[in-house]
């Protein structure tokens, strides 16, 4: 009688402990866990706003009612993160097609401002965008590795695509700027069932990058174990070192004034793919700067005209 009383109250125990795991878990892969309304600051209000877009066009993305952004919280490897949604206000007739957009930079606050004219651009051809802001940045938790745990924020949004109606997810894009272009290359390496993928600004010799005085600074933060780790963690975000798994139709943009990432790394990168018969786009567009900012409306319509080449009619 004591012995069943030891097991009852053994296994009582247990239930117990794995009741309280389970609730100090956090949300399940993909899973929507909050989304929120956003208001727009003012243009003059932005910091660095001239560089993603003018006055104008800001205006316009953000008074546009045909369309509405929203912040999402969503589960990525038990963190709660945060990612950008625009799709249009009222719910299409047809699902439609999905650009996951991985922005660039590292560790950052609310980056809505920076990025509302690019998805409107995108938006306006009939595409729905998400895009992650990286686990550690603008309120999401855990730390951002820069292309490496993190990779599966990106990958978390394929089943939250599939769970909002309005996404057609046979018809899923990656459009990558700068560290979001490595990123892209990443995603597709790793097989991310996407049609096709673009990317500016981005690089793919981490080694090149590290000899910059802001990596340098970033070093520390986001890789304290570069020093022993350091092979392994170039080689995983250099997408030099493996062109033969970029098996999707794949678009490489770059200003050639770009001090940043020199045209020089997508032009290799253009280089071993022509070696390996893939399919690729390169641009190179002369005295523009990282983020192709002379020509960005020209840049994205190369991407959406990329993208709907690829796209699968129902």
């Amino acid at each position: 009688m004591r012995l069943a009383k030891k097991v009852f109250l053994g296994l009582g125990l247990i239930a117990l402990v794995a009741f309280a795991l389970s609730s100090w878990a956090g949300p399940a892969n993909g899973t929507l866990v909050e989304m929120r309304a956003y208001s727009f600051p003012s243009y003059e209000k932005v910091e660095g706003i001239e560089f993603f877009s003018g006055r104008s066009e800001y205006d316009a993305a953000v008074k546009d009612a045909r369309y509405e952004f929203r912040k999402l919280i969503y589960g990525s490897d038990n963190l709660k993160v945060v990612a950008y949604l625009y799709k249009p206000a009222q719910l299409p007739s047809h699902p439609q097609p999905l650009i996951i957009f991985c922005r660039g930079s590292g560790p950052a606050g609310d980056q809505a401002p920076q990025l509302i004219s690019l998805l409107h651009r995108l938006a306006t051809h009939g595409f729905v965008i998400l895009a992650p802001q990286y686990r550690g940045s603008d309120g999401g938790e855990g730390r951002d590795e820069i292309g490496g745990a993190d990779l599966n924020d990106v990958k978390n949004l394929i089943p939250l695509a599939r769970s909002l109606r309005y996404v057609d997810t046979d018809n899923i894009f990656l459009y990558g700027e700068s560290r979001g272009g490595m990123m892209t290359y990443q995603a597709v390496r790793d097989r991310l069932p996407v049609n096709a993928a673009a990317v500016f600004g981005a690089f793919t010799d981490l080694e090149i990058m590290n000899q910059s005085p802001y990596v340098q600074k970033m070093i520390p933060q986001v890789w304290p174990d570069y020093g022993v780790h350091k092979e392994e963690i170039i080689r995983r975000r250099s997408a030099r070192y493996w062109p033969e798994k970029l098996s999707v139709p794949l678009l490489i943009m770059n200003g050639g004034a770009d001090q940043q990432v020199s045209p020089k790394q997508p032009l290799q990168l253009a280089l071993q793919l022509q070696e390996l018969g893939k399919t690729y786009g390169l641009v190179i567009y002369a005295k523009d700067n990282h983020f192709i900012q002379a020509n960005r409306e020209d840049r994205d319509r190369r991407a959406i005209a990329w993208f709907e080449g690829y796209t699968t009619k129902r």
